[in-house]
């Protein structure tokens, strides 16, 4: 007979696996929340809290250093009914937005189709098309710009060196707008590189079988480039819709809104009813009244794409 030696279990060893299991992953699930805690205490600080009580300010005629007293839809009746300049800004903010939008991303897409067929350096030249995106939103940018268009500015006297007449670009109600469209538009770095990224992900062979059926150039582009770019062409729209909606320091910096409210953006506007009159009831309904409009739009572009965005499926 062969004898079988068998493992001796007393009544304590099947307790210490599990104990010790349960303490550690205690230990683990502790040190996790510990390791996240600032992200959470940022959230809840500096993102929630900020929201909630911005939504509550709107229904108050809270001033800053005052004491705010609860109006219901105060705000929102007044802002609809009586403010004028609220939908001067918000209709020379839709008016911002779908010209600039375009432009950019079309401007992006044609530098983007021209960088793809760029073999030699192209690094270099993705990094300087960049750089306008990573400066472009700034003060100092906003100031070059400012003076590029003034009326002493080198615009007007590269026109005046060739004998054109010089104009107040900034001055004029139906120039000022262009000027910070041209801006927004000189912006196309970071579009640039997410549809350069999209063109590289285009199979060649799709091309090459189209060259060999005859395909012109522009067919290839029409028929191949931007059906298989929709989906990066819906990310653009969706993400400079927001940006375009959202800009201030352009109107600010370059025009300050004018003239005659012709450049007054709605987040300037905001701006100025929060921190020049005060009055940040009014200010917090303004941007929940922003919120909803660029929800209500995101939600179009999306709903639209079913009919336009091509996806690999």
């Amino acid at each position: 007979m062969v004898a079988i030696n068998k493992l001796e279990i007393t009544p304590e060893t099947p307790m210490k696996t599990p104990r010790r299991r349960k303490l550690k992953t205690d230990y683990e699930n502790r040190m996790g929340y510990l390791f996240i805690s600032p992200f959470i205490i940022g959230l809840i600080g500096l993102t929630l809290y900020p929201i909630l009580y911005s939504l509550y300010l709107s229904f108050t005629d809270y001033t800053m250093g005052g004491q705010g007293n609860w109006i219901g839809l105060g705000n929102y009746e007044r802002m609809f009914t009586a403010d004028k300049t609220w939908k001067e800004s918000l209709k020379v903010t839709f008016f911002y937005a779908a010209t600039a939008v375009p432009i950019r991303l079309i401007f992006a897409l044609f530098v983007a189709v021209v960088l793809n067929k760029v073999v030699e350096a192209v690094g270099l030249y993705r990094t300087l098309l960049y750089l306008p995106s990573v400066v472009g939103g700034s003060i100092g940018i906003a100031i070059m710009w400012r003076q590029l268009f003034g009326i002493d500015g080198a615009l007007n006297s590269i026109l005046a060196m060739l004998g054109l007449p010089t104009h107040s670009w900034l001055g004029d109600p139906d120039t000022a707008i262009w000027t910070l469209v041209a801006l927004y538009g000189w912006q196309f770095g970071s579009s640039m590189l997410i549809f350069l990224a999209g063109l590289r992900n285009i199979p060649q062979t799709y091309y090459e079988a189209s060259s060999v059926d005859g395909a012109k150039p522009w067919q290839q582009f029409m028929k191949i480039t931007i059906p298989l770019l929709t989906p990066v062409i819906l990310f653009n729209t969706v993400m400079q819709t927001i940006q375009g909606f959202m800009a201030f320091t352009p109107s600010f910096i370059v025009t300050n809104g004018g003239p005659m409210n012709s450049t007054l953006l709605y987040v300037l506007y905001m701006y100025r009813r929060a921190f020049e009159f005060f009055d940040m009831g009014y200010a917090s309904a303004m941007a929940w009244v922003m919120l909803i409009i660029i929800a209500f739009l995101t939600a179009l572009i999306f709903k639209s794409s079913d009919k336009w965005v091509h996806y690999g499926d």
